[in-house]
């Protein structure tokens, strides 16, 4: 991937429901190895801005692209293959199963659409290779049924996933919601030692997350950009301060 260009990027995004419009013009450009946080108050947009990038949703009007590649028309999967990752507020995993039967199926459907692929017993040895490798980089037990586990390990098999699809564009979407205090560190040490040349987009309402983890924030406020800068810049931005982190905020 060429460094100048963004590794994923957004121009003029907007998306409406009925007639509110709840994402309006928004520009946003990640370059690779980014760390950047999206925070707004509750309805500004955070999550419908994320499933746009993704493709869950299909904007009105704007474009996306990744590493300088047009996917604005390109579906959920197809952007996974293409090297976007992402979680989810709330998990969605299979309760019922292992720890490593949920990452291999993960990683298993996302093999089988990959054209690089072409023959089924190499992606079914390349899906176990990957499942093998995650769950040994993040302590997590293979055979453990992800019923049994807290919920803050549920977090990250969720998270495992993601990695295990070898992302080049990595969105988390409050990954510590609704963990316990004591389990949330877990949480986010994994996201500080991500790997370095992945560009992740968090979002997240802790602001000690937030102004730890970025070094740089994106400030959505009904829909639109209020504010994007270094967390210095962020904690100083008298508007910001108003409408979302409150005039007492001291970083």
């Amino acid at each position: 991937m060429n460094d100048s260009v963004p590794a994923l990027e957004a121009r003029q995004l907007s998306k409406s429901f009925g007639g509110f419009q709840v994402v309006r013009d928004v520009n946003l450009a990640l370059e690779k190895g980014a760390r950047r946080a999206l925070i707004g108050p509750n309805g500004a947009g955070k999550t419908t801005l994320i499933n746009l990038l993704a493709g869950r949703l299909k904007p009105d009007s704007g474009s996306i692209a990744m590493a300088g590649v047009a996917v604005t028309q390109l579906g959920e999967a197809a952007r996974a293959r293409a090297g976007l990752g992402r979680t989810f507020q709330i998990n969605s995993l299979f309760r019922n199963l292992t720890v490593f039967e949920n990452i291999y199926l993960a990683v298993s459907e996302h093999l089988g659409g990959a054209r690089h692929i072409a023959r089924p017993a190499l992606a079914e040895a390349e899906a176990v290779r990957r499942t093998e490798r995650v769950i040994a980089d993040l302590g997590l037990h293979g055979a453990a049924l992800v019923q049994q586990l807290p919920y803050g390990d549920q977090r990250l098999v969720e998270i495992a996933i993601a990695l295990a699809l070898e992302p080049k564009v990595l969105l988390l979407d409050e990954p510590a919601a609704g963990v316990p205090q004591g389990e949330s560190r877990l949480i986010l040490d994994l996201v500080a030692a991500l790997p370095a040349e992945i560009a992740v987009l968090l979002i997240d309402h802790d602001m000690d997350v937030v102004f730890r983890f970025a070094r740089r924030i994106t400030v959505l406020a009904q829909g639109s950009i209020l504010a994007d800068g270094p967390p210095e810049e962020i904690a100083r931005h008298a508007r910001v301060r108003e409408v979302y982190l409150g005039k007492r905020l001291d970083v």
